[in-house]
This record gives structure tokens, sequence and C-alpha cells, in this order.
């Protein structure tokens, strides 16, 4: 029995990275062997065991072949007469196929550490092509490691092409994909996801609402890069560069879809673009069955995003309306990711991406102020029910007036 550290351990520490989990691989070992030795069997596909005193995964060698469509579309075999490059050949990318001995010897049959030198995120075999989720995964990585020069190996690229283009992405589940997008979206460049994505073609199989976008001018007025695909770029990477959470940074993503669907005979103007981006993003969000969260702030950011552009010019009435829609009163969390998601917006134009947002500090405002309409002298006056709502509506409505009037003294 030989045991190996395999996979991301070995390659970030290779980076000087930080390592996180640890993946150990086990050669030359039976199923029984592991019993005997008090590991803890886990795992339905293949032969996965829990260390008796650590709880770490270990995996025993294995090799696949090809039986379905998709991701789950492999048989496996594992048995003591697989050997770590037979291994270390079903994986994804050569720098991932590496492996470190007790002894701290690096096995690197398929040269990852000279493409980790050239940073190249290569695949280590025409088998790569067999499963459509390692387009996403590559995808992934492009994203994690754009900070230090990675980028993905031109026949590499070439390969997620021809998967895209076979229709396998389409066997894909929900769970699976939305999986690899989550956590490229909280990589530190997921703008290059995307960006990937598209150059091999996976992207207007995956998300065609997003695809659209590319080639699509806006008024240069306000979006001196003009293409609004590079715009959603542009606004991922501001929801990255100041750490928003995941729900924010899907809702960036999502925030244009319905430019994608102006007739060309309107452009560069986007009329009511925000209404007509609902019916997509909702398509997007059930496609992927996206939590909750994250749907609710999509739907809300496509909708009323220019609401938060145009905040300091919003009637007293349209701006409790604004707050009465995220209920700011009970869930004010969602209104700051609002006011965030938007804030990227502005940010993400070329050339703007350090111009003051004083929108978000007005929008807090007035939240403020409209939460701090009391109503308990309304409660004691006896009113209840429909009067009871009705005035207390006013008496936020009085108070967000008056810091409108406030507001503009103050400034003029």
């Amino acid at each position: 029995m030989h045991i190996y550290k395999v996979g991301g351990a070995v390659r970030d520490r290779l980076l000087g990275l930080a390592v996180s989990d640890i993946d150990w691989l086990v050669v030359g070992a039976s199923v029984e062997e592991m019993h005997a030795q008090g590991y803890r069997p886990v795992g339905a596909d293949f032969p996965v065991f829990l260390h008796p005193i650590t709880g770490e995964e270990y995996a025993l060698a294995r090799t696949e072949r090809k039986s379905g469509r998709g991701y789950g579309g492999f048989t496996f075999h594992a048995s003591p007469e697989v050997t770590l490059e037979e291994d270390l050949i079903r994986r994804d990318l050569t720098i991932n196929a590496m492996a470190e001995d007790a002894q701290g010897t690096i096995h690197d049959p398929y040269h990852g550490q000279q493409d980790l030198q050239a940073r190249l995120l290569r695949h280590v075999s025409p088998a790569f092509a067999e499963d459509p989720l390692r387009v996403l995964r590559v995808a992934r990585f492009a994203a994690r490691y754009a900070p230090q020069g990675f980028h993905v190996a031109d026949e590499t690229l070439a390969l997620m092409r021809q998967i895209s283009e076979s229709g396998e992405l389409q066997a894909l589940t929900a769970e699976r994909s939305w999986k690899e997008i989550e956590r490229a979206l909280m990589e530190a460049q997921p703008e290059v996801f995307v960006q990937v994505l598209r150059d091999c073609g996976a992207l207007k199989e995956l998300m065609p609402e997003v695809d659209a976008l590319f080639g699509v001018p806006q008024p240069e007025a306000h979006h001196p890069e003009i293409d609004s695909g590079v715009h959603t770029l542009a606004v991922l990477q501001q929801a990255a560069v100041h750490r928003q959470p995941l729900q924010v940074r899907w809702a960036c993503l999502l925030h244009d879809l319905g430019k994608g669907t102006t007739p060309q005979d309107q452009w560069p103007r986007h009329i009511a673009h925000e209404h007509r981006g609902l019916k997509l993003i909702k398509a997007v969000n059930q496609r992927f069955k996206v939590p909750r969260e994250c749907q609710e702030l999509a739907l809300l950011v496509g909708e009323y995003h220019t609401h938060g552009h145009r905040a300091l010019e919003l009637r007293p009435e349209t701006l409790l309306e604004l707050l009465q829609t995220f209920d700011v009163y009970r869930r004010p969390q969602r209104f700051e990711d609002f006011i965030a998601a938007c804030e990227m917006d502005a940010r993400g134009r070329l050339g703007l991406e350090k111009r003051p947002y004083p929108q978000a500090d007005y929008l807090r405002a007035a939240a403020c102020a409209a939460r701090a309409a009391s109503a308990q002298h309304l409660i004691e006056q006896g009113l209840e029910g429909k009067a009871l709502g009705d005035a207390i509506k006013r008496e936020r409505l009085n108070a967000l007036k008056a810091f409108k009037a406030e507001y503009a003294s103050s400034t003029a």
C-alpha cells in the first residue's frame, strides 16, 4: 500500500499558495485491506474511505471509462492493480495530475510542474473531452489562477469547444452546474470564468441570455466601453474587487439581460430593458435551480437598478414604493445588497471605476428615515387593519418628504 497527496494540495503548495484541503490517494490496496486497517467506507460511486483517526478522505486508485452522457456517465474500476499513473491520467488538468509521497517526492508523469512554470491550464489526455463538467471546471480554474498569470492552453480550449458543440453540456444536472458557477463567481476574477466559457462556445449553450449581450452597443456617454457584454464582465470584476457576496455577484451577472433583446433599430438605447430582462432572469434562475436569496436579488436588481442610479431624482412617492418593494423594515440586508449591486453597475464602466456613487448613502439615509417613522402613536389612537397600514404609509411618506427637503437644502 502506498499513500499519496494528490491534486490541489500538491498544485497549490508548488505555487506557494495556502493549502486548505488535502486529497489522499491509496495505491495497491483492496477494499478489504482498507476495512482491516479501520478505514470507514463512504461514497456510492467508487471506494472512498474515512481515516480512522483524522476523518480525512482516502480514495483507492481507480480507472474510468465513458458509459453514458454527462458528468455521471462513467464506470469506475478500483483494484490493487491500478497504478498511480493510471489514476492520474484520468484527471482533468496536468497541474491537477501530480502526486506527492510520504518523503515529499513529486510524481509528475504528465508534466504538471512544467505547465505550472508556463502558467498553462492544459488537459492531461484526450479523455478530457468525455466529461462535460470539465468545461466549467477549467473556466473556474482560469478565474481562480488568472491573478498568477494562468491561461487555458489552445489545444484544451479546442477540446472545450468540441464538448460545447457536441450537446453534452445539456446533460449536466442543474445542481452540478450551479456548484461550479457558484464557486467560480466567488473566485478572484469571476469575469474570466464567463469569458472562457464564451471563448469555447459554452456560454451560448449554458447561458444564451448572457452570451446575447456581447456585440450589443450602449450609449457611449454613459458606457464608454460601449459593448453590453464587456460592461457585464466589468461589473462582475468590480463585484470581486469590492468583495461582494455571492448574491450580489449573481445579480451583477444578470442585471442587464434585457439589453440582449433590444431591436437593432433602437440601438444604442435600451428603453424598458429592465422589464424585458425579468423573464430572462427567471429562466436562468430556474435552469440552474439557483438558491432563493440569489434569485430574489437578481430579479429586484434587474428591475430596479436604474431607480438606484436615479435615486437623487426620485419623487418621495417613488422612493417609498421602492423601499416597500424591498421590505427594508424587515429585510434591511437585501436593500444593502441592492445598493451594492447598483454601485458595482455604476463602477463597471471604462474609466469610471473610481467615480463617486452618492446614490448609495442617499438610499441608506432614505431607508433610515422611513424606518424611523413610528407607528406607536397611530396604534394608541386605535387604528388597525387597512386604516393603520394607510396611516403608517402616510407617516413614512412625510418622513421621506422631509428627508428629501433637508437633503436638497444641505446640498444647495
